[in-house]
């Protein structure tokens, strides 16, 4: 299996890994290591990624149902498991987050850790600053795969549901502009107070053989992106 291991200052006891495409047993559109089980894929074929996944982390994944929106979910109490975030302050407990173009974003903090999922969408609706909030404590944020700016061309909508982020968009052909995920994520982390912001650096359409893309193929497999407290 091949995975992205971030490099960002967390504390010593915070783990993480994102996955590629690479490693599973899912057949084309879905190939190979699909961990969504939403999109169309056999499921038994789901499961066995899933299970290979689960030999490199603690417990399994706390997998949401994920909306869109700015809901998020304590996953040390809380029963609902819809949200488009999520934060733990127990060892051995595993926010997930699932992707293909969106923007996977890890949080750590002095005792908790955290991850939401960003879209356009969810970014607009306040995910990152969610998020942050209810956990309380975080430290650092690390922007892990998604689609980039050249290649993520959007219509007025979206530049209009970002007034205080204009600097993020380039102009296209007429009537459309081209979004950039990572810099509207790091100016709203910046603006609630998260200067160590790290990643920020993949496109997920554009490498084709290492990540599925929903702009680039419609139907496809979901990447995860997962973080925890490790056991002292």
């Amino acid at each position: 299996m091949n995975f992205i291991r971030p490099e960002w200052p967390a504390p010593e006891r915070v783990k993480s890994l994102i996955t590629t495409r690479i490693g599973g047993v899912s057949l084309p559109p879905y190939g190979s290591l699909n961990l969504g089980n939403h999109v169309g894929d056999d499921p038994e074929h789901v499961l066995e990624n899933r299970r290979r996944l689960k030999a490199h982390l603690p417990s399994e994944p706390a997998w949401l149902g994920q909306v869109h929106g700015r809901s998020v979910v304590n996953l040390d109490g809380q029963e609902s498991r819809e949200g488009d975030g999520a934060y733990t302050k127990r060892p051995n407990v595993v926010c997930a987050i699932l992707t293909a173009d969106c923007l996977p974003v890890l949080f750590a903090g002095k005792n908790s850790v955290g991850a939401a999922h960003a879209g356009w969408r969810g970014l607009a609706a306040g995910i990152l600053e969610e998020t942050a909030n209810a956990m309380g404590d975080v430290e650092t944020a690390y922007l892990g795969p998604a689609i980039g700016q050249a290649a993520f061309e959007v219509g007025e909508e979206v530049l209009d549901a970002f007034p205080g982020e204009t600097s993020a968009f380039r102009k296209g052909k007429e009537g459309r502009w081209h979004a950039d995920l990572y810099k509207i994520a790091r100016i709203r982390l910046e603006t609630i107070g998260i200067r160590e912001i790290h990643g920020g650096h993949y496109c997920t359409h554009d490498e084709a053989s290492r990540f599925f893309s929903y702009r680039r193929d419609g139907k496809t497999g979901r990447m995860g992106s997962f973080i925890w407290i490790e056991e002292p």
